[in-house]
């Protein structure tokens, strides 16, 4: 057989192969494919707000029942909603806002300004909050970010005390990876921190099955702050330990022109009595 004869059946034989190697190729690339689209998504970070966990870890039932006692509506935004129409959300009832403000020692939310003054400039009490990372930094450096970042109090009648939203993890384990005690510790440095800061307790945003968790349960915070509790349903449920009662209730997260709508359990003179400590 010639060497012409030879290298032509040789590639041949190569011209043959291929197609089989590239499906072979695609094949194996399937079940890693498949295996990564399974993987839930890990949220950028900054990203979380106030609830980001409560439907997918608590559910969503129906919304409050109608009540005789005094009930004030309000919302809380974040940057994802970026400029709110605040003149539809005061024409629709709305009388009281919180904006995220920051998140752990690495975020502020570029529309706080818009959303912070807007909600003021139409003539609603309102208020900052801070998303917590326990995992990032300590209580008390989270406090002092959050204050010298928009999350400050003062006595002008309109301005409602900060909120520590401490909530499910969008980024790891649920809790932070601390243990009960830990997390109580860390709330306290947090709380305690604000306090000195501004002379306010610091409310505290949270879902009752998530403080069962990752506080154990823990009574510590009921005679000092106020109590904003998430719970989508048609009633606000088992508070946690040491709340007789509760602040404000977040009670879905479908609402009108601002998804995230919440109860203030009184009438707007019992708003501006929180916001005048």
């Amino acid at each position: 057989m010639s060497v012409h004869t030879i290298r032509s059946s040789r590639r041949s034989r190569f011209r043959a192969a291929g197609p089989l190697l590239a499906a072979l190729s695609l094949l194996l690339a399937l079940p890693v494919a498949a295996q990564a689209a399974d993987e839930p998504s890990v949220p950028e970070r900054g990203s979380a707000y106030l609830g980001m966990g409560v439907a997918a870890h608590d559910g969503v039932g129906g919304l409050p029942r109608d009540t005789r006692a005094a009930q004030t509506e309000g919302v809380d935004v974040a940057s994802y909603q970026g400029n709110v129409n605040w003149s539809a959300l005061w024409n629709s009832g709305v009388k009281w806002a919180y904006s995220k403000a920051t998140e752990g020692t690495y975020y502020t939310n570029p529309s706080f300004a818009q959303q912070y003054n807007g909600s003021y400039n139409v003539g609603m009490i309102r208020g900052a909050y801070h998303f917590a990372t326990p995992d990032t930094t300590s209580g008390a450096t989270q406090a002092n970010y959050f204050v010298d970042h928009g999350g400050g109090w003062s006595k002008d009648g309109k301005t409602l005390p900060g909120v520590l939203d401490i909530e499910w993890n969008p980024y790891g384990a649920q809790c932070y990876g601390k243990s009960a005690s830990a997390m109580v510790s860390w709330i306290k440095d947090f709380a305690n921190t604000y306090k000195a800061r501004t002379g306010r307790d610091v409310v505290i945003y949270t879902a009752t099955s998530w403080w069962q968790s990752c506080t154990g349960n823990s009574a510590a915070f009921g005679s000092t702050n106020p109590l904003w509790v998430a719970r989508y349903a048609s009633s606000v449920g088992t508070l946690p330990a040491g709340w007789g009662f509760y602040t404000m209730w977040q009670y879905t997260s479908t609402g009108p022109t601002v998804g995230d709508h919440n109860k203030f359990n009184g009438a707007l003179d019992r708003v501006k009595a929180l916001a005048n400590g």
